[in-house]
């Protein structure tokens, strides 16, 4: 069927809502009795089955039915937890996602009828119900969740001759929350016969709170004995349909008026508050609290949706890229701003190109924040792959997860899915063993991997650690000697070993497996990591355990850069990895190897000359700068003419044509319209070391 609007939107709700349901699913693997996720879970299936049913995917409604209809009998304590009833749940996971991508899948496809039985089954079966809670925890689970109130403060005529002023008391209700204060002054006398020491008033209050009936009732502990106080639940905002009471329910639940008055109107066809005015039954002030009752509902429940959907609001990620490229061209509109008021000497011009470079710096911040996603969402999935892999190979493995919370460019995630699978897929098979290979290491049975995200700089530290057996140097470097790739006797440092692993066609699986041996998968890792300006290095120690580290940038659309020339053409290097500028003459820095180093405080450095790596060979100038940069641990130099400053830069693509050009990554317009290349400095480096 073809997808409307409706139906995409539903599409990608789901998609969210089911990653919510594998990583609840997981967890309630290792808490069976944890009510909060198995309602969780329940409200996720609930969800799923009213909007696939409302956007015409019922064969994803009449599957999900019956899942719903087992964990809602979980939550009722009618059925327990078993191990197999989560394998056909996350399954039931599975052949949804199927059924969003292709519409075709019916209900009663072999893998959904597979499922239904098994649930349907579980339904049937007679089951211990579990203890019910205990009554003290009722109050404390409802504390968080706001709920809509009608207090009826009806107090006695002697309460102001006791010294209490009931004002103070409705002001303390208004602290609490929303309220309305609707005031009954039908017994007030003529002004002649009024005592001034009585109270003839009493009031409705309609307050909503997330405070509890007890904290209520709390104002009124010192005149409760001499009062009338009745407080009731008139809206816990749970259910999402638009059913509001009608007056005459609310003013029977309020005791306004008596069922056989009410009953003996229903045949009149006047408004039901106009004639229990007229008969004398119910007061107007009492009409008028029911009528305020039914405008502060549908109001707090109106204000509640509001605030729900203006949370966050759906953007299509086409939109958010042509904001961003948008945001690019204004960048280098800025910069040719700025270099026209320099060069014209305009005081008033200097100033306005300032303030716009103010407000251009605040949208692209702002711009690049919008694009910046969680990467948590990414992990999640990682759980449900490493569970199902651990099972088929026989190994006990758990999966920890840190700084879920830290950002990263949506291109960049994005792109980060399948290098990330081959990592963690490659530490389960390769990096830990089966329980009795660890016991018998003198290890606990059960292995661990740790993906872990965080912030260095412009940059994002990603690791993949395992506590299994590391890497073997020597297996990795007779593997390379027997496929050619190294020749024999060569020497060579840890480091150099693993990045044999990226070698493409290297693997050192003794057999082909659904899960390694065929020796793809690094070396596309490697270059994929590569394709986002990122690096990728292994530290391991055998016995012990292996770490893979990824380093990616924020972003891939606007960095900041150092602008240098050679020569009459501009290159721009990444101001991230730049630690420092110096002067340097060729003739100090000869060695009698011919080796290019150079001294700086007592710190031996190595160089390249960039005009090499590019063929510039005209105009050598005789005092050039070298650009001293941070590479994996490491200082290098490049040597270029001058350095211009930093300079805010649009990263624009080569295109197709020149998209295999080494050392450099892309280009960026300058402010006189002219390109700058963006150098690639690990290229650079790794093709002359």
């Amino acid at each position: 069927m073809a997808v409307d609007v409706h139906q995409e939107v539903f599409i990608q709700e789901a998609q969210e809502l089911l990653e919510e349901l594998e990583e609840s699913l997981l967890e309630l693997e290792n808490d069976t009795d944890n009510a909060d996720i198995v309602a969780r879970i329940f409200r996720a299936m609930h969800t799923i089955k009213g909007s696939g049913a409302m956007f015409g995917f019922e064969n994803i409604a009449h599957l999900v039915h019956d899942v719903e209809t087992a964990y809602d009998m979980v939550r009722n304590g009618e059925l327990t937890i078993s191990k197999d009833m989560l394998e056909y749940s996350l399954k039931s996971c599975d052949v949804i996602k199927e059924m969003l991508q292709d519409a075709a899948i019916k209900a009663d496809s072999p893998e959904a009828v597979e499922i239904l039985n098994f649930f349907r089954g579980c339904q049937n079966k007679p089951q211990e119900a579990k203890p019910e809670a205990p009554v003290d925890n009722i109050e404390e689970t409802s504390t968080a969740d706001e709920r809509a109130y009608r207090i009826r403060f009806k107090p006695e005529e002697t309460i102001l001759m006791q010294g209490t002023n009931p004002a103070h008391l409705l002001e303390e209700l208004e602290e609490m929350g929303e309220s309305k204060i609707i005031a009954h002054t039908s017994s007030v006398p003529p002004l002649a016969e009024m005592d001034p020491e009585k109270c003839y008033t009493f009031w409705d209050i309609l307050l909503t709170t997330n405070k509890t009936e007890n904290d209520i009732r709390d104002v009124f502990i010192f005149v409760e004995d001499d009062s009338e106080i009745k407080i009731n639940v008139i809206d816990d905002f749970t259910t999402e349909d638009d059913h509001y009471k009608k007056l005459g329910e609310i003013l029977l639940e309020k005791g306004d008026v008596t069922a056989e008055a009410l009953q003996a109107l229903m045949n009149e066809k006047k408004m039901l508050g106009e004639m229990l005015v007229e008969k004398g039954l119910v007061k107007p002030e009492a009409i008028a609290s029911a009528l305020e009752e039914q405008k502060h509902v549908k109001e707090m429940r109106n204000k509640k949706a509001a605030v729900e959907s203006a949370a966050s609001i759906r953007v299509p990620s086409e939109k958010l890229d042509s904001m961003v490229d948008l945001v690019g061209e204004l960048v280098t509109v800025q910069a040719r701003l700025n270099q026209t008021a320099v060069e014209d000497l305009n005081p008033e011009l200097m100033k306005i190109a300032e303030e716009v470079e103010r407000l251009v710096w605040e949208l692209r911040d702002n711009t690049m924040s919008i694009r910046m996603l969680q990467i948590g969402s990414t992990f999640s999935k990682y759980k449900r792959l490493v569970r199902d892999l651990s099972r088929d190979l026989g190994k006990d493995i758990e999966l920890i997860t840190k700084g879920e919370d830290t950002e990263l460019d949506k291109t960049v995630i994005e792109k980060l899915g399948d290098p990330l699978v081959h990592l963690v897929r490659n530490s389960v098979d390769h990096g830990i063993g089966t329980p009795a290979d660890r016991i018998a290491a003198g290890k606990d049975g059960k292995g661990q991997i740790l993906l872990s995200a965080e912030h260095s700089g412009d940059s994002v530290l990603i690791q993949i650690k395992d506590n299994g057996k590391g890497i073997d140097r020597d297996v990795i470097l007779n593997k390379a000697i027997e496929k050619g790739i190294v020749a024999e006797g060569a020497e060579m440092t840890d480091k150099e070993v693993y990045e044999l692993i990226f070698a493409a066609g290297f693997s050192t699986a003794e057999s082909v497996s659904n899960v390694s041996g065929r020796g793809v998968g690094m070396d596309v890792v490697k270059r994929n990591i590569e394709a986002l300006r990122g690096t990728i290095y292994i530290e391991s120690t055998l016995g012990v355990g292996t770490t893979i580290t990824l380093k990616l940038p924020l972003t891939l659309a606007i960095i900041d850069g150092l602008l240098v020339t050679i020569s009459d053409q501009s290159f721009i290097v990444p101001l991230s990895r730049v630690n420092e500028c110096i002067e340097f003459k060729e003739s100090e820095y000869k060695t009698e190897s011919c080796r290019k180093i150079l001294k700086v405080r007592d710190e031996l450095i190595p160089y390249v000359k960039l005009r090499d790596i590019f063929g510039i060979k005209d105009g050598v100038p005789d005092i050039q700068q070298i650009v001293i940069v941070e590479l994996e641990g490491r200082r290098v130099g490049f040597v270029v003419d001058n350095v211009i400053g930093d300079h805010q830069t649009v990263i624009k693509s080569l295109g197709k044509t020149f998209k295999d050009v080494e050392c450099v990554s892309g280009a960026s317009v300058l402010g006189n319209g002219s390109v700058a290349l963006i150098i690639d400095i690990v290229k650079v480096y790794t093709s002359i070391e």
